[in-house]
């Protein structure tokens, strides 16, 4: 078994072949090694004397080979154009005389082969290789099968995922209970007339359980599952992906009922014709097939498709039509309650300490999926038995909340006292500014020990999963973000490159809010720009902007303006809270973090920023502040040649002619 699997590595084929060819040579040479070498006076001298038994002149080689009387085989080496008409008259001479037996070869054979063998041996190498590549795509199987599936087939005996082992997503499995339904009893279905969807996209963010899902349904239906992502399709030879879907397919429909799930579909899946490049692309060829496939079975064969992905928005229309993805669901982040779920599925099976709360942190953790639940709960566990406990304790899962969002702590990064303070001041601003307006979240925590990029964080919370955000709770995040670089100007009269990440952050909300939400006065209710620039992504390839300079001049205005409004809020709260933010400095340089009641003694002495009133585009009235009227804007008048209503009720007699 051992040789077996070292033969089918690459190297190994590559020593046999150099090891034949080493043979080779030393063969040919040992054989050569064995004659003796005789100087040319000496061979002409024993040829005179009858002493030479037989020759054999190798032309090409300029070699004469032969045996002496006494049985000493000897070689010797020639040049022809010096001496050569002594040694000919010599070798004449002692053939008429009889005392010697001469024959001539063209060329040493042995030499020859090996000549041969070396020249053919990097070819033979390469053509190895290339099958042996062709072989290994495939798993090690044969040369014939290279276009078939790669998917991998989980059958009614290996171990199943059910609907109890979903947590978070009720709507989502509610859906798939259906299709679960069609695929075990589709009798009661087509009874009535209805006919099994083709096939389900599930959309959403990654890590929020759409493979789960898939395999929950195939585990509750108890059918055949092949499970294969998007990338086994495409290799670098034409035509290879459109196989492997006719070949999926295939063995899909010789184990009907089956469900086939194609996750991260976007990899073939995306719109025809986008990107850079031209001429024949094999995903638009795997996709075509793909499509074709997807129309060539029906409800009677009981295959039914299944695919994820994180972006709809690239795929391709023909797609997403029905009778290809009859139905599309959305996985999204889950809310507080299905969080609670997902940890309790995720503790099940594990020491959790009975004070631990998961209800608590699952408030504490707003817009985590399924996967980074998971990832804290593992977390948690890790850091507990670290310190030595036998269980996770509510300590540890907090802690695994920071380690999650922030990166694990780099306590080892030495950073002097001037530069702490700098840090100190910089987070202390983020946490008084965000404190002090109305509509920012709570802070929950706020350090200066480095964690993974960062040289500090302030951890703000909210209170709740928001699905709506309103521009008067952006322009509050503005000056939240810029807390940090604000109090470097107020305190040490210079800024940082620390604030480096939330001006970025700052000027893309910004011109969020002026391009995409049209939250601009000037500009009003306006989309401007797409959402992706990127031209391997999508299909905006080839597409200019949908604006004139004279609107990105105003934009670009409209951007300076929220930044430098929310800089003078920050700016004003700073000032007006000076003593509270040194303070802070001096608690985050002495203790390094600094939460609970002791940032809540600090933080009550903040002066709170009245509720700011956003102004209206327009009043209740349909009127702008300026008391110009809007609605009379959408009044169109009669046209002259329009007619009063009572006028255009149809009457006997020709029609009048038109104007």
């Amino acid at each position: 078994m051992k040789l077996k699997n070292a033969l089918r590595r690459p190297w190994a084929w590559v020593a046999v072949l150099v090891v034949i060819a080493l043979a080779i040579a030393l063969q040919a040479r040992s054989g050569d090694e064995e004659r003796e070498e005789l100087d040319y006076s000496r061979l002409v001298t024993a040829l005179n004397e009858d002493r030479v038994e037989s020759v054999t002149d190798k032309v090409r080689d300029h070699v004469i080979a032969g045996e002496l009387a006494d049985g000493t085989e000897f070689e010797t080496a020639y040049n022809p154009d010096v001496g050569g008409s002594e040694l000919a008259s010599a070798l004449e001479a002692a053939r008429e005389r009889g005392s010697l037996d001469t024959q001539a070869a063209d060329a040493q054979t042995g030499n020859q082969a090996l000549m041969v063998l070396l020249q053919a041996l990097p070819f033979v190498l390469i053509l190895g290789l290339f099958v042996f590549l062709m072989m290994s795509m495939q798993g090690g199987g044969r040369l014939a099968s290279f276009g078939k599936s790669k998917a991998k087939a989980v059958t009614k005996d290996s171990p199943t995922v059910t609907f109890a082992d979903v947590a978070g997503a009720d709507e989502a499995v509610e859906d798939l209970r259906e299709i679960r339904d069609f695929l075990s009893e589709p009798g009661r279905f087509t009874g009535i007339g209805a006919s099994i969807p083709k096939g389900v996209l599930l959309l959403g963010p990654p890590g929020t359980g759409k493979t789960l899902l898939a395999r929950a349904v195939a585990g509750e239906a108890g059918v055949p599952f092949f499970a294969i992502s998007g990338s086994d399709f495409v290799e670098m030879f034409v035509g290879v992906g459109a196989s492997r879907v006719r070949d999926l397919f295939n063995q899909a429909k010789d184990s009907a009922p089956a469900i086939v799930f194609v996750d991260e579909i976007d990899a073939v899946g995306r719109h025809r014709g986008a990107g850079m490049g031209g001429g024949h692309d094999e995903r638009e060829q795997t996709l075509n097939q793909l499509l074709v496939e997807m129309d060539g079975f029906d409800s009677r064969t009981g295959v039914m498709l299944i695919a994820a992905t994180n972006r709809p928005d690239i795929l391709d229309p023909a797609l997403l039509r029905p009778g290809r993805f009859d139905r599309q669901i959305t996985v999204d982040q889950p809310d507080v309650v299905g969080r609670t779920a997902i940890l309790e599925v995720h503790a099940k099976g594990k020491p959790v300490d009975a004070h631990a709360n998961l209800e608590i942190i699952a408030r504490r953790t707003p817009g985590f999926t399924g996967a980074d639940l998971s990832n804290l709960v593992n977390e948690a566990a890790l850091l507990s038995a670290r310190h030595g406990e036998t269980e996770i304790s509510m300590a540890s899962l907090e802690a695994a909340i920071d380690r999650v969002i922030a990166g694990p702590e780099r306590r080892t990064r030495l950073i002097d006292d001037d530069q702490k303070r700098v840090i100190a001041y910089h987070e202390g601003g983020h946490t008084i500014v965000g404190h002090a307006l109305p509509h920012a979240d709570p802070i929950h925590k706020v350090s200066i020990i480095p964690r993974g990029r960062a040289l500090g964080w302030t951890l703000s919370l909210p209170t709740e999963d928001k699905y709506l955000v309103a521009r008067g709770e952006l322009i509050d995040r503005l000056a939240m973000m810029l807390g940090g670089r604000v109090a470097e100007e107020l305190t040490i009269g210079d800024f940082t490159t620390g604030a480096a990440d939330d001006i970025e952050k700052a000027t893309a909300t910004a011109r969020d809010m002026v391009t995409h939400y049209g939250m601009s006065a000037r500009l009003g209710p306006l989309r401007v720009g797409r959402d992706s620039q990127q031209p391997f992504m999508g299909r905006e390839y080839g597409h200019g902007p949908d604006y004139s300079d004279e609107v990105a001049r105003e934009i670009d205005r409209e951007v300076r303006a929220l930044v430098d409004e929310a800089h003078d809020e920050a700016l004003e709260i700073l000032v007006a809270n000076r003593a509270v933010l040194e303070e802070l400095a001096d608690s985050l340089v002495g203790g390094e973090t600094v939460e609970g009641e002791a940032l809540g003694a600090l933080l009550d002495r903040v002066v709170q920023r009245p509720s700011r009133k956003i102004e209206p585009l327009m009043n209740g009235d349909g009127q702008h502040p300026d008391g110009s009227t809007v609605v009379s804007r959408l009044r169109r008048a009669a046209a002259p040649h329009q007619r009063a209503p009572a006028e255009t009720q149809p009457r006997e007699g020709p029609e009048p002619p038109r104007p």
